[in-house]
Parts: C-alpha cells; structure tokens; sequence
C-alpha cells in the first residue's frame, strides 16, 4: 500500500488527511514515481478551501499536490529512454504529488540533475513555471524597472531571479526580515505597509514599468494608480482585478510543460537560481505544512517528505 493526503470536503487544514491507499500501477505511456520530495503551493489550499471552485472544481474524495520528485519504481508498455531507478522530477494534473507514490504520463518528468538536491527538485515545478510566466508577460528586459509583491515567496522569489536575468532593476516588496536576501540576489527590496506608494514612487523615481503580483491583496489597485500600463501588469492570483482592469493573470497554466521544468531545473543546478527552502515536513505532518504557510510569511518553498 501507498500513503496520500486526501480530503473529502471543502474546508480547513483539519480536513487534510493522510491515508493508505493502493499503490499506483503504470499503465501504457505511464510511470511511477516512489516520492522523495514534494512541494506545497498556496492555490491548493485555496482549492482545499473551495476558494477556486469555479475555477478548478474538486472532486471527492480528492488527492492533493502538483509537484514531486523521486525514483522511477515502474514503467508502463510504449516507455522509451526511461527506467525504473531513473531519478526524476515532474508534475501530476491529477492532485496526487502529495503521496508516497504517483503515476504520471513519461512525459510529465524529467531527469533530475545529479547536483539539484531533492528537496528543490520536488519544489520547482509550480513555482517556477508560474515565475517563467509572469516575467514572460510583462515582456520585462534589460532597462526596465518591475516592482514584484511577495517577492520573498515561492514563486517572487524566483520572479525577482529570472528577472535579473534578464537584466531589468527589480524592486522587492516584502517584509524585513527577508530583505537581506533580497539584497543577495540584486533587487531593492522595500516593505509593504501603509507608506508603499511612495516608497516605490521613492525607488523607482522614472516610474515602474512592469508589475509583477504574486501576493493579491490590493497590488494590482497600487500597480494601476502608480500609472503602470495595463499590458505590463501580471498577477498571479487576483483573478478579480484581471477582470476589472484588463492586466494580465498568466502563471501557472501558461508555462506548464516539461520543457519549461527541465530549463529551470538546469537553471538551479547551474546555480544561476536560488530555491529557498524554509521548512521540510514529513508527509504525516502536512497540516502543520500548511499552517505554516497560511501565515504568508515564508521565504521561498515548503516541502513535505513522504
């Protein structure tokens, strides 16, 4: 028998359960995965709670998680150029990373770097695909200035990162405590709170051009009054303020392929991405995962051990 967190109804953390259940079996095109890491994202608690209902209806009983990485313990007829002891990570659409064990199409994993550690690799996926998609949208390049919400988080984080990349001026907004690592990785970070306007107005002097929100809360509002154009301001989560100004809500979804994984996954092994890791559960303790981050204060990722 397998081990998986499930739950049976829209609610709290106390709905997260972890129960056995059968070990997967690869079908034709499909491997198993024996979990090593898997990360936890913020819009699956926000599923969990029926938040994202007409979004992304749920089914009962239903599994939990998008990312994982691990070893290939099964391979179904038609699998090419992978083994079982195959060391990969991947993607499940089928809410099911949160497990022992996960069965996926060949073509949701791919190889794990020897030197990317475990716990980034089964981190990556949502975060980075999500991070790959938002500087994408707001087309950000050297000379431009982007201000980033929740830049310490998972997916600002890597935001801030890709961004430098690309060689624009970042500007970090997030809690104290986490603007020395700001710092680290080249942007300006400033704090949120009742001053933020002008605090940006104060950093970015020229004015911003582009706005990248990984938080909601009222930063497409901010973005919008401090004159960023419509077409250079991506949320990720403030699905409302897409409708209401026309910026964009590209993430996740919009960057989702295994090409994108791979790419980041030699990005972070190269050590040209940092992944912060801020806490590691086992699997048994997923609730007290998801307490912690519910308090939205957490830099970069945390990741739960099966």
């Amino acid at each position: 028998m397998a081990r998986a967190v499930q739950f049976d109804r829209y609610g709290g953390i106390d709905e997260l359960k972890v129960l056995e259940v059968p070990t997967p079996k690869a079908g034709p095109g499909q491997v198993v995965v024996e979990v090593v890491a898997a990360g936890i994202n913020p819009g699956e608690a926000m599923i969990r709670t029926g938040a994202l209902h007409e979004r992304w209806p749920t089914t009962f009983p239903s599994g939990q998680g998008t990312d994982f990485a691990g070893r290939i313990v099964a391979v179904g007829d038609g699998v090419g150029g992978l083994q079982v002891g195959d060391e990969v990570l991947g993607f499940t659409e089928n809410r099911a990373g949160h497990a022992t064990h996960v069965v996926v199409p060949a073509d949701q994993v791919t190889p794990k770097p020897a030197n990317l550690g475990w716990d980034v690799a089964g981190a990556l996926f949502v975060v980075g695909t999500t991070a790959f998609a938002a500087v994408r949208a707001v087309a950000a390049g050297a000379g431009d200035t982007v201000a980033v919400s929740g830049a310490a988080g998972g997916v600002g984080s890597i935001t801030v990162q890709l961004l430098r990349a690309r060689g624009a001026e970042v500007i970090g907004i997030a809690s104290e405590a986490n603007h020395e690592w700001l710092r680290s990785v080249g942007a300006t970070p400033i704090a949120y709170g009742d001053n933020l306007i002008d605090a940006l107005r104060a950093a970015a002097p020229d004015g911003l051009d582009a706005f990248i929100d990984t938080y909601g809360a009222d930063y497409v509002d901010i973005a919008v009054e401090l004159g960023v154009p419509v077409e250079r301001i991506d949320t990720i989560i403030n699905f409302a303020a897409v409708e209401k100004y026309g910026v964009k809500g590209e993430g996740n979804a919009d960057a989702a392929t295994i090409d994108v994984l791979a790419e980041l996954a030699d990005q972070v092994a190269a050590g040209d991405i940092e992944v912060p890791i801020a806490a590691v559960y086992p699997l048994e303790k997923v609730q007290d995962a998801y307490r912690e981050l519910e308090q939205r204060h957490t830099r970069g990722k945390i990741v739960l051990h099966p």
